[in-house]
């Protein structure tokens, strides 16, 4: 008896039709609401990852266009522009290693590796970690690896972390067969 007049009363419920638009809007706003922050946040997010790799495309591209030799206040100038590409509230963390393939020994190797936020520079120890990242090169070939790091932070609170924004980008030097460093 109970469960038929449950049963009844649910039914009638299922088929009432009227309703008050004022409360309907009320129950539903908070949700639309927060699936438009949702969505610019999504967008916002995507926008920045999309900047920071073309900045470091930008960057990868000017080194290895460079015939002189890098120098610090060269490495610098790229940080300071990385920084003005991206427009990120965070910093940006770079880091800048010119990378040999050496065929003999069936390996990769650093040639100078320079940081700008990042802990510690490439070593050689680290390039069998990398390995399966870098391209297929013929012998002593080196690629102009650029990395960096910077930190999307959610412009609304929709429930989001923040987010590590990472670019592994790599360009062979174009006018020269390498791309010096000198820290003088």
């Amino acid at each position: 008896m109970v469960i038929q007049s449950f049963l009844s009363r649910l039914r009638t419920f299922a088929n009432e039709t009227r309703g008050s638009v004022s409360v309907e809007f009320a129950l539903i706003m908070p949700l639309l609401f927060w699936a438009y922050m949702a969505s610019y946040v999504f967008f916002e997010g995507y926008r920045q990852s999309s900047v920071n790799l073309k900045a470091a495309y930008t960057i990868g591209d000017l080194i290895s266009r460079e015939t002189n030799v890098i120098t610090d206040e060269y490495i610098d100038s790229m940080q300071s522009l990385m920084e003005l590409l991206t427009r990120a509230s965070s910093s940006v963390d770079l880091r800048i290693s010119v990378i040999r393939w050496d065929e003999d020994n069936n390996s990769y190797y650093v040639d100078w590796s320079q940081t700008r936020g990042f802990t510690t520079a490439l070593t050689n120890a680290d390039m069998e970690a990398l390995e399966t990242q870098l391209p297929v090169m013929p012998d002593n070939e080196r690629v102009i690896l650029v990395e960096t790091v910077n930190v999307f932070e959610p412009p609304f609170n929709i429930g989001m972390d923040n987010v590590d924004l990472e670019n592994f980008i790599f360009t062979r030097p174009r006018f020269a067969p390498q791309v010096l460093y000198s820290s003088s």
